[in-house]
């Protein structure tokens, strides 16, 4: 409670406190064991409520030791003080002396293993091979890369989350210009382009829903959706040519058939298979759009996060495009295994050969959409009237060359402030710049910013007007960091120099801008009832560009304008108000129908 997050001078005494509680913290564990075998030991003769204050006791100690050895274990930096050796710009810059160098070297090396070791110690359970090991490598070295150049700890990148999003909401309050306002009106083309588009998405994202299997059914049939999954477990069971990877008591396809609607001989391949760099996904023939669709999974597994993580930059070569651009690692890898499996396994020849007027589409949500853009892109060349709907695909995805070749071919659905459309490395960094600004230059102690914080986040109201040292600077002034933020951000990252100055090296950097890919629909809410009980919400949609989602927005519904029911809710109330508007149009020029 005492200073600021980036004055600490008033708790300078609280590490010794912190050295003699760790020396108490053995006995009292002593003292526990004891207490444990005091209370198994069942000759004790003592009053019953005794014996019940003391059980209580021994539990939360236990329940308190747990939790103190969780938390050192997830805030405890290992590192210490070796950060400082390379975060200062003399020692980062200079590295003339091999000593220097060398120093430099190890410690990047020992960020990197820490990261590494805790990487394999949450993803125990799964088993590793080669590839695991060489993405937790590659994770390890972008975890390293971003937080090696900040002093925060997890509490103060809550306080400066919260900071943010009531700044944010505060901008949102001001009134717009008319110039922006204006620049929002489509043209009538434009317009029709859209409704027709909007009624494509709503269709194909029941089948990107359908990817995730049982967990999206039973999530969105919470009562009903075991009872109707046991009760047809056992009926259109598919043969083993038709379904690899493990489907047990035929839940997962039988989800499929429920959300689609489709029939069991309507599809051509199912695979449920999931390593890292290889993700589910279904072929199935879509009578309603005569097309051949191609659902990718998104993210549903431990492998498919790492999948996400590898977020290094590969080429992707294409004759037609003039420069050779940039594509997420992972998710082309993820894109490969799915094309070899198309083509190299003869399935897409299987599907056209029953179905050769029909059309190719492929879509996908999340990591899904990501993988299906690519997908598309690698299929261009074959199929040039294929199209892609990726919704809520991942922001850091395709270099800016690529994502306006992929404009002809593929539409993106992004709704709301999500946060994966807006997630690339340079946008972290923004977002890790924007933190320490905010958070090191708030006058206020850190436990009042949570608090109200909280406050803000459950129950509303008008935004905390906390006084900062940036309050009454000029613009030129606010664009030089201040004391208290240079001591947060003990050195800047390559990435974070990136943002505001262009590398002159000829090799491009580890991680550039990358980009949403196609024509990007931008679903909004336009309003909605204050009640919990009521689901009164309107939405509206537009055409949008990538420079939209240049910056990430702190919201409660970050996450949740993710999730594919919320997609898929949004798309359907605009394609049943878009249905409504043709009825009455109709109406209006056909009186004699009514």
């Amino acid at each position: 409670m005492q200073g600021t997050i980036s004055n600490p001078g008033p708790r300078k005494s609280l590490p010794k406190i912190l050295y003699t509680r760790l020396l108490l913290y053995f006995p009292e564990f002593i003292w526990a064991i004891v207490g444990a075998v005091w209370v198994s030991d069942n000759s004790v003769q003592c009053e019953k409520t005794v014996i019940n204050g003391v059980i209580g006791t021994v539990i939360a100690s236990w329940i308190i030791i747990i939790f103190t050895v969780i938390g050192v274990v997830i805030v405890f930096d290992p590192l210490g003080g070796k950060k400082t050796f390379y975060l200062p710009d003399g020692v980062s810059r200079n590295l003339e002396s091999s000593q220097s160098g060398q120093l430099l070297y190890n410690v990047k090396s020992s960020a990197t293993r820490v990261w590494e070791k805790r990487i394999r110690l949450l993803c125990c359970c799964i088993v590793q091979d080669d590839d695991h090991r060489v993405a937790f490598t590659s994770i390890a070295e972008l975890f390293r890369s971003y937080f090696s150049d900040t002093d925060l700890v997890p509490s103060d990148i809550a306080a400066g989350l919260i900071l943010l999003h009531q700044e944010q909401d505060k901008m949102e309050n001001c009134p717009k210009e008319p110039e922006e306002v204006l620049c929002h009106s489509p043209s009538s083309l434009m317009s029709d382009d859209l409704d027709v588009e909007l009624e494509n998405a709503a269709h194909y994202m029941l089948f990107a829903a359908a990817a995730y299997g049982w967990p999206y059914y039973v999530y969105t049939n919470p009562y009903t959706a075991l009872c109707k999954l046991n009760g047809d477990c056992c009926r259109n069971r598919p043969t083993d040519s038709d379904i690899t990877g493990s489907d047990r008591h035929n839940f997962h396809f039988g989800s499929i058939l429920k959300i689609t609607g489709l029939q069991y001989r309507d599809f051509i391949h199912i695979s449920f298979h999931n390593k890292i760099y290889e993700i589910p996904f279904f072929v199935a023939l879509d009578h309603k759009k005569e097309a051949i669709v191609v659902a990718v999974r998104g993210t549903l597994s431990f492998e498919d996060i790492l999948t996400d993580l590898s977020a290094d930059c590969e080429d992707l070569t294409l004759e037609e495009v003039l420069e050779n651009g940039f594509v997420h690692k992972g998710i082309t890898q993820a894109a490969n295994y799915i094309y070899r499996k198309l083509i190299n396994d003869g399935i897409l020849n299987q599907a056209f050969t029953i179905a050769p007027e029909y059309k190719l589409v492929i879509v996908g949500h999340s990591l899904g959409g990501g993988t299906a853009s690519i997908l598309a892109i690698m299929l261009r060349n074959s199929f040039p009237t294929l199209k892609c709907y990726a919704f809520s695909p991942p922001g850091g995805l395709l270099s800016k060359s690529l994502a306006d070749y992929t404009k002809h071919f593929i539409v993106s659905v992004i709704v709301g402030k999500d946060l994966v459309a807006r997630l690339s490395m340079p946008n972290m960094e923004d977002l890790k710049r924007r933190i320490v600004r905010i958070v090191a230059n708030c006058n206020r102690p850190k436990y009042q910013i949570l608090l109200r914080g909280c406050w803000y986040e459950v129950f509303g109201g008008d935004p905390d007007d906390f006084p900062t040292e940036l309050d009454g600077r000029s613009q030129d002034a606010l664009t030089q960091p201040l004391l208290a933020e240079e001591s947060l951000m003990v050195h800047r990252s390559p990435s974070y120099n990136a943002l505001e100055e262009e590398s002159h090296l000829n090799s491009p950097p580890q991680y550039p801008h990358l980009y949403l890919p196609g024509r990007i629909i931008h679903i909004v809410e336009e309003s909605s009832s204050r009640r919990l009980c009521s689901s009164d919400i309107k939405y509206t949609a537009r055409w949008s560009n990538e420079t939209v989602f240049s910056s990430i927005l702190i919201s409660p519904k970050m996450i949740t304008d993710h999730m594919p029911d919320v997609v898929l809710k949004a798309l359907n109330s605009l394609s049943q108000e878009h249905g409504l508007c043709l009825s009455c149009q109709t109406r209006e020029h056909n009186p004699s129908a009514v």
